[in-house]
């Protein structure tokens, strides 16, 4: 794909300097050239709000093409063997499908995985998110990644799916592999580990629902095993994909969101004392609800999602075909001036604040309440216990992981006083 009448510009997606911190480039691009080809990543790549909004609604645009031609009929090369079962993987959970299997899949997984059910974790996040803090404030520095904003969403992920204590140690390094290959560019190595930790990943499901089948529990995987509409119900393969996603899915912006949170809060000393002194209201969580929205535009975990071409069009005077790519950038239009006001300012109370970062559409995440509650709930546990938190080293405060698809901070180092 070579598209006519777009300008060509290559986004540094695997550089640390842009990683660091993409916003200035990326302010550029969308005043001048807010659509664009990247000919490395060939893809079409749009950067501003309205437009990205447009794609996600729009139904000649999905996360698969492969429900409507074959590989040969998209011009596509041979799927990469080194990579067989992250890719069977990738084509059987509902993020990466289209109706109807879509529609289905969601369908069934949303009787299980209820905003009721979401909102009554909220007193077992609170008693998790105590337990951690209660040693934090006697260590002096420690390493927020790994030390607060991890535990937090895995725990409560493993408990609501139903994996128990003793398996949950390789949860995140699994995820770790796996999402990585989301990236565009990936070597070999990466896809080997991928490719371990959708087996390993596999094997465990596989043995806790089949657990489940005989024993059913209060969890997730029994919900998902006994989960039934019209008389349909998941296949096993179907179920342990699902749950593979829901785990990836059900952290990595938690952790990823928190993380770059408290770090914009802490380099703004001003917005960090405000939630500190309102933290100990007991009516102040929809002040932190709110805080966290801003926090999820202001830095996005999630800076760049992929739609593919399902039909010959048009778009902004490029002839696109089937299976083509289009890149949009979330990170770009959530500090869109068109859309928000005073964009790269953080405003803990911007209301309305119609953010990009759980998508739009029939994609729009199916854990979007949980992350939100459970980053609410962290930020407001985090100013009660810790009120004189700071970084470490303000020069240097972050360490970035590297990748761009999702994007997070290896480690933040903090005091607390």
């Amino acid at each position: 794909m070579s598209p006519q009448n777009l300008p060509q510009v290559r986004l540094p997606v695997t550089e640390p300097a842009f990683v660091q911190n993409p916003y200035p480039l990326l302010a550029q691009l969308r005043e001048e050239q807010p659509v664009f080809f990247d000919p490395e990543m060939n893809r079409v790549v749009l950067t501003r709000h309205a437009d990205i909004g447009a794609v996600l609604r729009d139904k000649r645009f999905g996360r698969s093409a492969l429900h409507r031609y074959s590989r040969d009929e998209l011009g596509w090369p041979p799927p990469d063997p080194a990579q067989r079962h992250f890719d069977a993987f990738n084509g059987n959970h509902l993020l990466d499908s289209e109706p109807p299997k879509h529609t289905r899949l969601r369908s069934l997984v949303g009787l299980a995985f209820t905003p009721r059910r979401v909102e009554g974790l909220g007193v077992r996040i609170e008693a998790i998110l105590a337990e951690q803090l209660r040693g934090l404030g006697h260590r002096g520095a420690f390493d927020l990644v790994a030390d607060y904003a991890e535990p937090l969403p895995v725990t409560v992920i493993a408990e609501l799916l139903g994996v128990p204590p003793e398996a949950r140690a390789m949860l995140r390094p699994w995820s770790a592999a796996i999402v990585r290959l989301y990236e565009p560019s990936v070597g070999p190595s990466q896809q080997a580990e991928a490719e371990r930790a959708v087996l390993d990943f596999s094997a465990l499901l596989r043995d806790l629902s089949q657990q489940r089948r005989l024993r059913p529990q209060d969890d997730l995987i029994t919900a998902l095993v006994q989960a039934e509409e019209a008389g349909d119900r998941l296949s096993e393969q179907e179920l342990i994909d699902t749950c593979i996603l829901l785990l990836n899915a059900g952290h990595e912006a938690s952790v990823n969101g928190l993380a770059a949170g408290v770090l914009a809060l802490l380099r703004e000393r001003e917005h960090w004392d405000l939630l500190v002194a309102a933290a100990p209201r007991e009516d102040s969580l929809p002040l932190f609800r709110r805080a966290a929205e801003e926090l999820l535009r202001f830095d996005t975990p999630l800076p760049m999602f992929e739609r593919i071409v399902l039909e010959p069009l048009e778009l902004y005077g490029a002839t696109l075909q089937p299976g083509d790519r289009v890149s949009l950038l979330y990170a770009s239009g959530n500090r869109d001036p068109r859309k928000f006001d005073q964009p790269d300012i953080l405003k803990l109370d911007r209301d309305p604040n119609p953010h990009l970062t759980f998508g739009l559409g029939i994609h729009y995440c199916l854990g979007a309440p949980l992350a939100r509650l459970e980053l609410a709930l962290s930020l407001r546990a985090l100013c009660r216990a810790l009120p004189r938190l700071r970084l470490a080293n303000a020069d240097e405060p972050g360490q970035y992981t590297g990748g761009f698809v999702i994007r997070g901070l290896a480690r933040l180092d903090v005091v607390a006083d």
